[in-house]
């Protein structure tokens, strides 16, 4: 696996070479299914016109029309949600298997629950990699369950204030990303089932955010929630609702930090750890929300992982993009070639 920790965001260079095509000759079509927004984030001038320099042509697919009759596509990026789509595109995959669908559906649908997303690393052995890696602990309280009842579910699974509340579905809404912070149990029955409560690790209020498009892994700093001490959990109750803290706004890669908590994971670990969940998950396209306890030099926690992020925020990602779409293309060539 290569850990892209150098790329940066000007390689204006590279863009100005003459268009290209493919080793094999041919032109790459890359059929793509994506909200508006996503469309724009993504598809950012910058990335197509490198693209279509290096062969690589983007089509949008139209959603009126059957997908068989469309194309030919080589590749197919996509993230709508909806059973409608998961059955359009599951049944495009297996009768076409030469077009590379990215991702199936089944597996993305695997990261919608936030309980199941974290089970994978809780079950990977990561030793060996200068460091450790687990989930904080953590309670799943189901739909059915009445919000009075939280405090005494909190209670009885022994769980630690203050706890970050998420809710447990994750449809690409803004309200699937809420996040709240309760300082005492009893305020958690103001919350709205289904939801997770994870036990808040103070971590210096950073975040590392870790792309993975193929075999690439890229880290980026971000912007967290502050620590919390026993002294301000003593003074303060009730449940308070946070923006985003991982937005793009809140860039922390070029802050003046200190060193033992702005260090970036060792990359044996971070190399690992992408590799496994990539194989584990069945998915090329993810990013994995990683922070490292506060005091600690190697021991880290995950706390998120999303399918097809904004890779538009990630710097240089119109190279690494590029270059993923063109491997994924020459390696089916090569397939052609020995068979």
């Amino acid at each position: 696996m290569r850990l892209n920790g150098e790329i940066s965001s000007g390689e204006d260079e590279k863009e100005k070479q003459p268009g290209t095509t493919t080793f094999s000759g041919q032109k790459v079509v890359v059929g793509y299914a994506l909200t508006s927004k996503k469309k724009k984030s993504f598809l950012q001038p910058s990335f197509t016109s490198l693209a279509r320099n290096k062969g690589i042509i983007f089509v949008a697919v139209d959603l009126k029309k059957p997908l068989p009759e469309q194309g030919p596509f080589d590749i197919i990026l996509h993230k709508l949600s909806g059973e409608e789509w998961d059955d359009i595109i599951e049944d495009y995959r297996q009768k076409h298997p030469e077009v590379t669908v990215l991702d199936p559906p089944d597996a993305i649908r695997h990261l919608h629950n936030r309980q199941s997303m974290l089970q994978d690393v809780v079950d990977l052995n990561l030793s060996d990699c200068h460091g450790k890696v687990s989930i904080p602990r953590q309670l799943v309280i189901t739909k059915e369950k009445d919000p009075s009842s939280i405090p005494y579910e909190v209670t009885k699974a022994g769980m630690k204030l203050p706890l970050v509340a998420k809710p447990l579905v994750v449809d690409g809404t803004a309200k699937s990303h809420e996040l709240f912070l309760a300082y005492d149990e009893f305020s958690l029955s103001e919350l709205e089932p289904p939801l997770v409560l994870q036990e808040f690790v103070n971590h210096g209020g950073l975040l590392f955010k870790i792309y993975v498009v193929g075999e690439t892994i890229k880290v980026v700093r971000r912007f967290s929630l502050p620590n919390i001490s026993k002294r301000e959990l003593s003074k303060v109750a009730g449940v308070f609702r946070f923006p985003r803290v991982s937005c793009a706004a809140a860039s922390a890669d070029d802050a003046d930090l200190d060193p033992n908590i702005a260090e970036h994971p060792p990359t044996p670990l971070l190399e690992k750890l992408a590799r496994e969940l990539r194989h584990r998950l069945g998915l090329h396209l993810f990013n994995i929300d990683m922070i490292r306890e506060y005091g600690t030099k190697d021991v880290f926690y995950v706390i998120d992982i999303n399918y097809f992020p904004g890779y538009g925020k990630m710097p240089g990602y119109e190279h690494v993009f590029t270059d993923f779409l063109l491997s994924l293309t020459q390696s089916k060539f090569k397939k052609k070639l020995t068979t």
